[in-house]
């Protein structure tokens, strides 16, 4: 049976408002199919292959696409060359530079945002470095939502329109009541940030964990401005195989280290969103004591400051020292890397124990030293996950290093739109 506004009326023959409030509710609905239809796709789809795909009419299918075009969420190509005799097909790919969502972000040594647009293109981006150790929430986040509104008012000069912005922090966040419950590598905890950022209404803002935007993040990696071709940010489960499996675990090494699962390309988050915490996974509890008051947690061991310490390195130095000691071969990055990589390497087999995953992607600083820490990582790997004489961990660099959690926090703004497009069109 087709899914169209047409069949349903003939067969709900209900009056007035109800009538007109059920077809409502399907023409958004219909509208979000097409949608997401064009938006899962790999390469671009033609409306007569977005019939076949929703099962709705090629008539149905053009009215709604033209909705998409008048929105600027969808846009055509220029016909392609058929192979047979007829009219040629139009093929539809999402809009650039119309509608876009802004990631922002607050880690222990910087703060920034980046602007994505529904092809995937970063159209704006600012960071700012600094030690955010102790800060004052409403003085970073007041700077935060400075830097924020540049970002808007640069895309909004150029005829884009902000859908909506995702805030990362590092901690436990309560994204429902939109509280960040505690952070503590900056010192933050028990407050709304949302308004301390002195965005305007209009602007819708939310807020979530850094390392599961982060992980979102890796599901398809984003296009600079200026190289080569756009590529939809949304890819869905019929799209062509994506470029990391579709369940994985992130893992995000900064000062503080957080991860992300994902399974079937959603987050699993635990009954309050808290899931992930592997930094405060214990390695050894007459270990040091850690920020949280625990003692012997990850990020004492393999957390950047932690390494840093442990090389012999100033701890406001660049990760890409600690790099250039181990390219040299100095002995105390070395044991640094070693020791990192081995606590790491336990945290990481009770996690693979736990849930089965198969595949761990290495994010933030971990990305670049993965070389130096895989030997480490797959000794204990190999000794304490059980299932290893079947089956080998794929331990992998993330495929989106560098503040992924903007990246994230973006896209996730940009999947709402295209969830719900009802929102962005002008028919009744």
């Amino acid at each position: 049976m087709n899914r169209d506004e047409s069949s349903t009326s003939v067969r709900t023959p209900t009056r007035g408002r109800s009538t007109a409030a059920r077809q409502h509710t399907l023409r958004e609905y219909n509208l979000a199919l097409v949608s997401q239809a064009i938006f899962d796709a790999t390469t671009p789809r033609s409306r007569a292959d977005i019939a076949g795909t929703t099962g709705l009419t090629r008539a149905t299918v053009s009215v709604l696409v033209d909705q998409l075009i008048e929105a600027r969420l969808v846009r055509e190509l220029p016909p392609a060359t058929p192979l047979r005799a007829g009219r040629p097909a139009v093929p539809l790919t999402p809009a650039e530079r119309t509608v876009v969502g802004l990631g922002l972000e607050v880690n222990v040594d910087y703060l920034g945002g980046t602007v994505l647009d529904l092809t995937g293109q970063v159209v704006a981006q600012e960071v700012v470095p600094g030690d955010l150790h102790g800060s004052d929430p409403a003085e970073v986040l007041g700077r935060l939502g400075a830097l924020a509104r540049r970002l808007v008012e640069e895309v909004e000069s150029q005829d884009m329109q902000v859908a909506g912005a995702r805030l990362a922090l590092p901690g436990l966040v309560d994204a429902r009541a939109g509280r960040l419950q505690v952070a503590p590598n900056l010192g933050w905890s028990s407050f709304l940030p949302v308004p301390l950022l002195g965005l305007p209404e209009r602007l819708p803002v939310e807020i979530a964990n850094e390392a599961n935007l982060a992980g979102l993040a890796q599901l398809v990696a984003p296009v600079p401005p200026g190289e080569g071709e756009p590529r939809a940010p949304l890819p869905g489960p019929d799209g062509a195989a994506p470029p990391v499996p579709s369940s994985f675990l992130y893992v995000s090494g900064e000062v503080g280290i957080g991860s992300a699962i994902v399974i079937d390309r959603e987050l699993f988050l635990g009954n309050r969103g808290w899931s992930g915490e592997i930094g405060h996974v214990v390695v050894d509890p007459h270990g040091p004591r850690c920020l949280c008051g625990a003692t012997g947690c990850l990020e004492q061991y393999a957390g950047k400051d932690a390494m840093l310490r442990a090389a012999g390195i100033p701890l406001d130095a660049p990760v890409e020292r600690f790099l250039d000691a181990l390219e040299e071969g100095t002995p105390s990055a070395l044991d640094a890397a070693s020791s990192a990589g081995t606590a790491l390497g336990r945290a990481l087999a009770n996690f693979v124990n736990l849930i089965d995953i198969e595949t761990v992607l290495l994010g933030g600083i971990y990305t670049d030293l993965l070389p130096h820490l895989r030997e480490a990582l797959t000794t204990e790997l190999t000794t304490r996950v059980l299932a290893s004489p079947w089956t080998e961990l794929d331990l992998r660099p993330a495929l989106v290093a560098g503040h992924a959690a903007m990246i994230g926090g973006a896209r996730t703004v940009l999947r709402d739109v295209v969830a719900a497009p009802s929102a962005w069109t002008t028919s009744d």
